[in-house]
């Protein structure tokens, strides 16, 4: 079976995928032309900080599913061989969809994931930010209902496609795949940014370790490279 894109979104009651809970989340399945979108009951309430930014009230999720449920559906929805693409899917929206799946005893299917963010910044490092709705003004798609999820889906499925052209998504993966090789060979952020990372002061990898960054998820990969320089002392000395 041939592997077919998804595009998803997740709103939240906020900002930490550890304390945080989803309250609402959309799909869309261009190849099918079918979508999904389901209210989630967080058990919790929702902060007015974070309704004010997507609108979603406590009266609105109050007799919706809790996520077992509906995680039940989008996994229906999302059957197959299937590539959830997402903006900023690796700081945000798949650290929440972890969570929720080990908060609920779930096992999360073995999908494969990609960042639309990422891809933007790569491809598109003329533009001064790569926001989802700077995008939209960007690229002349219409105005939506911004930060409502399956709204934010549609734009980000159009954008995406903009962005890559008449590229299969088994290419675009492939390239994806390459970048994520080189950022394992450089330092991705920081004040070092872009420079090898066997060229780092070891002072700075150490501090690295003890500031909490490399206990961050995304930073996974980037924490084991430094580990195992770090065992061959490859590092600069100050």
């Amino acid at each position: 079976m041939s592997k077919r894109p998804i595009f998803y979104d997740t709103e939240t009651t906020g900002l930490s995928a550890e304390r945080d809970r989803i309250i609402e989340i959309a799909a869309y399945d261009p190849l099918n032309g079918s979508s999904f979108v389901k209210l989630v009951n967080p058990g919790c309430p929702i902060p007015p900080d974070a309704t004010a930014i997507h609108k979603i009230s406590n009266a609105m999720v109050a007799d919706a599913p809790g996520f077992a449920k509906v995680a039940e559906e989008f996994i229906q929805f999302c059957d197959g061989e299937v590539i959830l693409i997402a903006h900023n899917n690796d700081t945000f929206d798949l650290h929440f969809l972890r969570n929720e799946f080990a908060r609920n005893n779930l096992l999360m299917p073995s999908w494969k994931f990609l960042d639309s963010l990422k891809w933007a910044r790569k491809y598109r490092p003329d533009l001064p930010r790569h926001t989802l709705q700077y995008l939209r003004e960007m690229y002349g798609i219409a105005a939506n209902n911004a930060h409502r999820a399956l709204d934010d889906v549609v734009v980000l499925h159009q954008i995406f496609t903009l962005m890559t052209g008449d590229l299969s998504i088994v290419q675009i993966m492939e390239l994806m795949e390459q970048q994520r090789q080189q950022e394992l060979t450089t330092m991705p952020f920081g004040k070092h940014q872009g420079k090898p990372l066997s060229t780092l002061p070891k002072d700075y990898v150490t501090w690295l370790g003890s500031s909490g960054a490399l206990d961050k998820a995304e930073n996974k990969e980037l924490r084991t490279q430094l580990e195992k320089l770090l065992k061959e002392a490859a590092f600069q000395k100050n």
